[in-house]
């Protein structure tokens, strides 16, 4: 039985769960934000693993190549970190540490979203050098990961410094 200290703790975020609820209750948000970007991940790491097999790819330059092959790295290391909170839930399972297991799944994701981001960005950046060698293609780039700044950094984080109360 929980403690009345310990039951105001649990309220003070408006919230009247245990830390084991809250563990779950995290655990299970979590989970559904990893399918999503594991769903996006894995498909544009299944691409990429194609295209060293097309036709095309012989006559890339070195330069090109090279970003081929840091971005096939970049994939493989998003993927390993998205799907890295599976392995460690599974691992760590029923050994009562639920809340620090949410902490180092939440890190690993962050850590894949991060990667994939760099992903999205070389594989941009591959994808229209192969199209045109125009001079815009950096600063279409440069717009597209600043877009994927604003919309996955800037606004949440914005967002929960201006609506989050203090406890």
């Amino acid at each position: 039985m929980a403690t009345e200290a310990q039951q105001d703790a649990v309220r003070s975020d408006g919230r009247d769960e245990t830390p084991d609820e809250r563990a779950d209750r995290q655990w299970g948000e979590l989970v559904q934000e990893i399918r999503v970007a594991q769903t996006g991940v894995q498909i544009m790491f299944g691409f990429l693993l194609t295209v060293v097999f097309t036709p095309r790819f012989v006559t890339l330059s070195g330069t090109d190549k090279t970003i081929y092959m840091i971005t096939v790295v970049l994939g493989a290391a998003a993927v390993g970190a998205l799907i890295a909170p599976v392995a460690f839930h599974r691992i760590v399972s029923g050994r009562r540490i639920k809340p620090h297991a949410v902490q180092w799944a939440s890190r690993l994701t962050f850590t894949g979203l991060l990667l994939l981001l760099a992903t999205l960005v070389s594989a941009l950046l591959l994808i229209l050098r192969a199209a045109t060698h125009d001079h815009i293609v950096p600063w279409i780039v440069s717009g597209v990961f600043a877009w994927y700044v604003l919309c996955w950094f800037v606004l949440p984080l914005w967002a929960k410094r201006r609506h989050t109360t203090a406890p």
